[in-house]
């Protein structure tokens, strides 16, 4: 029988009261092994940090991904993470690109709290058991790799976007039963890259249809105190209509350590240069995103900046991760 470590970080799952708050572990545990299915065999922990997903930043889901690396060392290739809805898609794309091929494991979550406001008996109206099951099922059942379980389906994870607030059917992304060529090379978290971790800085930006000379005044406002990342969610593939002056702000975010990232603000298909306004992102200071989502793209950057000191190096090395 395969052995499934079962995370819990906390959540809408794990709520109680009015307004709905956290219940704390020592209390949950009870209640959610009595709803694990008997012909499972299923060892629950709590997760290194319990809190609202809102909160989570990568300190969060590196100290998880050490605590199932080291749990792999103890005989786990199963797991399965509950976790709040709000990251789910930014906690999968990471687990994805740090635990890469090395085991199976599937985060869900869910819109309604799996107990009662009393925290004493499960709610009359939940997808907490259902989405719990579906995990559960699923990671035993699909290859090596991470996937995100929601709602009768399951993606891949480091496609999987939210995309509705409060809809039972809130994520969409690439359906684990496709094709997918996921992230192969994982990354062993140590304790000095935690610590690293909570200095991680990265910006995201949507273009709006403003004059370039005022995009041109916003990006020299970070000039004083870049982010280590800047990312850019252009028109359509990624287009943004550039002059001299934005293409020189771009060179100098640079230069005080920060790599802008050039990516796209529609929700779904990849980015390209092929209209003649975005020409420039070929030869600028700027990376092209090549990730899956953009939780991915986060992930991706965070792993970049964790493996390589110095911009030179994240902006060297981007095509290879």
């Amino acid at each position: 029988m395969k052995k499934i470590a079962l995370f819990y970080m906390g959540g809408t799952f794990g709520c109680i009261g009015e307004p709905l708050a956290p219940m704390p572990y020592e209390q949950f545990l009870p209640q959610l092994e009595k709803v694990i299915p008997p012909h499972l065999t299923v060892d629950c922990f709590a997760a290194p940090n319990i809190v609202d997903s809102s909160a989570c930043t990568a300190p969060d889901w590196l100290r998880l991904i050490q605590r199932i690396q080291q749990l792999q060392l103890e005989g786990y290739q199963h797991f399965v993470v509950i976790h709040g809805t709000d990251t789910l898609s930014y906690a999968a794309a990471t687990l994805a690109r740090f635990l890469g091929q090395s085991c199976h494991i599937v985060i869900t979550g869910s819109q309604y709290p799996l107990l009662n406001i009393q925290g004493d008996n499960t709610r009359e109206f939940t997808d907490a058991i259902e989405n719990l099951y579906l995990a559960l099922e699923q990671v035993i059942a699909f290859p090596v790799g991470a996937y995100l379980a929601f709602h009768h389906q399951v993606f891949h994870a480091q496609t999987a976007l939210k995309t509705h607030t409060t809809e039972l059917d809130a994520f969409s992304g690439l359906s684990s039963e496709a094709e997918f060529t996921p992230q192969q090379n994982e990354l062993i978290v140590q304790d000095a890259q935690i610590e690293r971790a909570a200095s991680f800085q990265i910006l995201n930006w949507m273009m709006q249809p403003i004059a370039t000379q005022h995009l041109v005044q916003q990006l020299r406002h970070l000039l004083s105190a870049p982010p280590h990342f800047l990312v850019l969610q252009g028109f359509g593939t990624g287009n943004i209509a550039v002059n001299q002056e934005l293409l020189a702000t771009l060179d100098e975010l640079y230069t005080r350590g920060c790599v802008p990232i050039l990516t796209t603000q529609v929700t779904f298909g990849g980015i390209d240069q092929r209209y003649a306004i975005s020409a420039w992102a070929k030869t600028a200071k700027i990376v092209i995103s090549d990730a899956h989502s953009h939780a991915d793209l986060y992930a991706k950057a965070l792993q970049i900046y964790l493996k390589y000191p110095t911009p030179e190096q994240w902006l060297s090395h981007w095509n290879e991760n």
